[in-house]
């Protein structure tokens, strides 16, 4: 197998996990949104509980109970789910966005470049600023997550989620970020070859 169709099916595994997470947070987005509907609606209704059902007519005894009942039904659970979920799909997000192209470039110069320069730009960017900036991250985040679990470190709220779960997705999403970080300078590599054996045989057939 060449040098090329050696990075190309690593890039191409490392790429198959990313889809997986990549496809998880949409489910996650969708979970969400059920969420923060859920909380709003709950909200809403609660306020009805307010009413003095003593000195109130039959329709509004009505909304009294239901107030009641959004009041009870609604807990810290659903409100911290919502931003867990949102957190997760940020994190998680990233190596996707990383694949796709998704994140967003301030570069002037990039796009007046050949393709050849910007294959080594990619390439040196991720070499010199994402995969130190992830493997800081990785270590940073380490130690807080392990004490986090360590304490079973929950929600200062009552009712709340546990913490030490959502900590875990810290490190293993720049683990995931620097892995697809690595696949995507494998692909640019590949085309920084590409190229070259293009420009080779153009040069041969010239000749």
């Amino acid at each position: 197998m060449s040098a090329g169709g050696f990075l190309t099916t690593c890039a191409g595994r490392i790429e198959r996990v990313t889809d997986f997470f990549g496809k998880l947070t949409w489910y996650c987005i969708l979970l969400m949104v059920i969420a923060g509907a859920y909380n709003a609606i709950m909200r809403s209704l609660s306020g009805w509980a307010h009413i003095d059902p003593e000195s109130a007519g039959t329709f509004q005894r009505a909304l009294h109970w239901i107030g009641e009942v959004a009041r009870q039904a609604s807990s810290n659970t659903f409100i911290e789910l919502q931003w867990y979920l949102f957190s997760v799909v940020f994190l998680l997000g990233a190596a996707y966005a990383l694949k796709t192209g998704a994140h967003v470039r301030v570069d002037i110069f990039y796009n007046r470049i050949s393709p050849t320069g910007k294959a080594w730009v990619n390439i040196a960017g991720t070499v010199a600023f994402l995969i130190p900036f992830c493997l800081l991250m990785i270590w940073t985040s380490w130690p807080v997550v392990v004490d986090s679990w360590i304490r079973l470190e929950g929600s200062p709220d009552p009712g709340g989620l546990p913490r030490y779960p959502l900590l875990t997705v810290v490190p293993l999403a720049f683990i995931l970020l620097m892995v697809q970080g690595l696949a995507f300078a494998a692909r640019e590599t590949v085309t920084i070859l590409d190229l070259a054996e293009t420009q080779r045989q153009n040069r041969h057939a010239r000749t």
